[in-house]
C-alpha cells in the first residue's frame, strides 16, 4: 500500500517516463471542439486510450457521438479493431459521458513499474491510431456542429 504522497510521486514518474519514452505532441484536448478530447487513462487496475465527448451541451454531445457512430465500421476496420463505444460511460466522479475507448488487455497497475513498458507501447500505438482516424475524419466530425 502506498501513501497518497507516494502514489502521486509514482504517477508523476509514470507520465514523465512515458513522455520521455515516446516524445511527441499529442492532439488530446486540441481538437478545436469543446468537450471533445482524447485521453490517456492509467490507474491501479487499467490503462485505456479514450475519446471523450463531454461538453455542457447534451445535444451537441449526442450529435458528435452519432457522427462517430456513422463511421464506426471504418474506425473498427481500419484503425482500432478492439474499440468500445459507450453512450453512457460513468466516470469515477459519477458524471455520465460518451466514451469511445480501447482498453489495455494486459495486467496493469500504475504502481507496478514492471507493467509500464507494455502500457506505454499500448498508449503510443492506439493513440496514434485514434489521432490518424481523427485527422482523416475531422471535417466529417465537425460538420455536424459547425
Amino acid at each position: 500500500m502506498f501513501s497518497k504522497e507516494e502514489s502521486i510521486k509514482i504517477r508523476k514518474e509514470f507520465w514523465t517516463s512515458f513522455g520521455k519514452s515516446f516524445p511527441r505532441k499529442w492532439v488530446l484536448y486540441n481538437t478545436q471542439i469543446k468537450g471533445f478530447s482524447f485521453k490517456f487513462v492509467a490507474d491501479q487496475k487499467k490503462a485505456m486510450v479514450c475519446l471523450d465527448i463531454e461538453s455542457n451541451d447534451p445535444g451537441k454531445n449526442e450529435l458528435l457521438f452519432e457522427q462517430i457512430l456513422d463511421v464506426k465500421n471504418l474506425l473498427i476496420e481500419d484503425y482500432l479493431p478492439e474499440v468500445i463505444f459507450d453512450n453512457n460511460y460513468i466516470l469515477d466522479n459519477g458524471k455520465s459521458i460518451h466514451r469511445i475507448y480501447v482498453i489495455h488487455e494486459e495486467k496493469f497497475n500504475i504502481h507496478n513499474k514492471n507493467t509500464w513498458r507494455t502500457a506505454y507501447e499500448f498508449f503510443n500505438k492506439n493513440m496514434d491510431q485514434f489521432e490518424t482516424f481523427y485527422e482523416d475524419f475531422e471535417d466529417f466530425i465537425k460538420q455536424v456542429i459547425y
